[in-house]
């Protein structure tokens, strides 16, 4: 931890780990929607929860950011849950089949 603030990378470090997040969130909500539907809203509350708790109790910055960062990260795929199923609809994604149209 020194290194990290002799050379002040801790802003750095907090803004590589949230690119890394909402880069695995896209992919979840389009996946979730996909495989789900929007059902799995409920999902992405529960880590949101998970995560703004754990953010609260972690003393150390770039954990509790980390942790801040996933929880609205997950509070914010609830939203773009919907928001996919949108696009689903105007034909921008792919639209699982049921077994029944096969």
């Amino acid at each position: 931890m020194n290194f990290i603030e002799t050379y002040h990378l801790t802003g750095i470090i907090i803004g590589a780990i949230t690119f890394l997040i909402i880069g695995l969130f896209h992919p979840l909500v389009v996946k979730g929607e996909y495989y789900f539907g929007v059902k799995c809203w409920c999902v992405f509350l529960l880590f949101g929860i998970c995560g703004l708790t754990a953010a609260l109790f972690i003393q150390n910055i770039i954990a509790s950011a980390a942790c801040g960062v996933f929880a609205f990260s997950s509070f914010w795929s609830i939203g773009e849950l919907f928001q996919q199923r949108k696009r689903v609809e105007k034909g921008w994604f792919p639209k699982k089949k049921n077994k029944h149209e096969e």
